[in-house]
């Protein structure tokens, strides 16, 4: 109950439809990229801006930090004179200007950590400890972008070059910058290409949708014809082979119903005989009774010996009904599986021995001579009733479609995981045209030799029935006039589905 309500459910997604999966593919395919390409610009845009800031900010920083060691700007012993005055001044000029450039705030903290100029004025004269601060005096230029609050922080080195004690040495660090800038104007860019990215990703989703669209139903058009063509055959107007050469798939799944068609026509024509056999082959023996009985009917004081007579012939045609009649319902019970294989441990060459006795005074009436040849012993897994069905037809057909005066040879093998099973004949021979379909019911090669030899023509039908029943196969190879071969291939274990 459950499995039937899932598998109504699955029915009822529109996914199940190839065209709307192509339709989403594509959609998916197109749009997935130009999302992540919006987000790679923007992403990279933002990455690249603001490490073009943080370096013009740091090359000014260097540049206003060799000022500053220049004109003493870090030393508290200075005397007050106007020079210095004056330098200090132009020094304080240039901060302002860096700090109104950039939007930011920049602190000159000296050796002992003690804030020397403020661009805000708030914290000169204070301590300021910080990691920042720390690793930029050991050398260590650190930058800062927090996009939550909207500001860049670096710290720059003060470096007096005019004490280095050796030639491989940059000098000694007298103090740090520490400077924050706005990155406004970099998220405002980033907003506006943001914008239009959005437009453009827009565009890009319509068009791609439209060719979603047209391409969805452009590409399973082919299908479509297919359902038409196989609906027209369907519904009765049509039954030529249909052809549709698009594709590949649809090469193949035209070939495959233009073969399944030919099977239903070849299946019509075989049921057609069929019941045109039945009827025939029913009729035949009823028709050969009732002349019996109206001649005994018609006669008085009839002879005990012609009574017998007409009697046995009555009994014949009965036979021959009862046999027909009986190969008929075997080959139902096989087609609708109605009856199980008991499968059991079976010598099978005995099993062949005793078949073959029971058939040699068939074969001693043609004067046909049987071999039998067994390459080694052989035990296997089968249903033993239907195994001497299988075995009976075959030797009992090589028999009675031989020559007088011919041989039959049955020849037993096996290897580590098959049996096989071979009838050869010096028959009359099958012709190429007829070998594929020797295994159709009441199929017959020579009509009317057939019925001359008694056949029913389900023999074979039968046979391939019970062979396929063992997960097994049977192969013929004959030619016209030379003789016949039957190769039957079974697995000495049997292993149910």
């Amino acid at each position: 109950m459950i499995a039937r309500i899932k598998k109504r459910l699955l029915s009822l997604l529109p996914l199940r439809s190839l065209r709307a999966r192509i339709f989403v593919l594509i959609l998916a395919v197109g749009i997935i990229p130009s999302v992540l390409m919006r987000y790679g610009i923007v992403e990279n845009y933002e990455e690249r801006a603001v490490e073009q800031r943080v370096n013009a900010v740091q090359n000014q920083m260097k540049i206003l930090a060799s000022h500053l060691i220049s004109n003493n700007y870090l030393n508290h012993d200075r005397p007050e004179e106007q020079t210095y005055r004056n330098s200090r001044e132009v020094i304080d000029a240039e901060l302002e200007l860096l700090s109104n450039l950039y939007e930011g705030r920049v602190m000159i903290i000296d050796s002992s950590f003690k804030v020397v100029r403020d661009t805000y004025e708030i914290s000169e004269g204070k301590i300021m400890i910080s990691e920042e601060v720390i690793r930029c005096f050991q050398g260590e230029n650190i930058s800062h972008y927090d996009s939550a609050h909207g500001y860049i922080e670096m710290t720059t080195p003060i470096v007096d070059t005019r004490a280095a004690a050796q030639p491989g040495e940059t000098g000694v660090i007298r103090g740090v910058m520490l400077t924050s800038i706005s990155s406004d104007s970099i998220v405002s860019t980033m907003e506006i290409l943001n914008r239009k990215a959005l437009i453009l990703e827009a565009l890009m989703i319509m068009a791609i949708f439209a060719l979603a669209i047209v391409l969805s139903i452009v590409l399973t058009r082919p299908f479509n014809r297919v359902t038409e063509a196989i609906n027209e055959v369907q519904a009765g107007y049509s039954d030529e082979s249909i052809s549709v050469p698009d594709y590949v798939e649809t090469v193949h799944i035209v070939d495959a119903f233009n073969q399944l068609i030919e099977r239903m026509r070849v299946l019509d024509d075989s049921r057609q005989e069929f019941v045109a056999n039945v009827s025939h082959e029913l009729k035949t023996p009823m028709a050969s009774m009732k002349v019996l009985a109206d001649s005994l009917m018609a006669q008085e004081d009839v002879p005990a010996q012609l009574y017998r007579e007409f009697m046995e012939d009555i009994v014949s045609e009965i036979d021959r009904e009862n046999q027909i009649i009986t190969d008929l319902l075997a080959l139902v019970k096989m087609d609708k599986k109605v009856q199980d294989l008991n499968i059991v441990s079976l010598n099978i060459n005995d099993l062949t021995e005793l078949i073959l006795k029971r058939l040699r005074p068939l074969a001693r009436k043609k004067d046909v001579e049987v071999v039998f040849e067994s390459l080694r012993p052989v035990v296997a897994e089968v249903d033993e009733v239907k195994m001497t069905l299988i075995m009976t037809n075959l030797v009992e057909n090589a028999i009675k479609y031989n020559k007088n005066h011919g041989w039959v040879k049955v020849v037993l093998d096996a290897d580590h995981q098959f049996f096989t099973f071979q009838v050869s004949d010096s028959g009359i021979g099958i012709p190429e045209d007829a070998l594929s379909h020797i295994y159709e019911r009441f199929y017959r090669v020579d009509k009317s030799h057939s019925r001359e030899i008694g056949g029913t023509g389900l023999g074979l039908a039968i046979t391939k029935s019970a062979v396929l029943m063992h997960r097994g196969s049977i192969t013929v190879t004959s030619t016209e006039g030379e003789g016949t071969s039957f190769l039957v291939k079974i697995p000495l274990m049997y292993i149910a589905q």
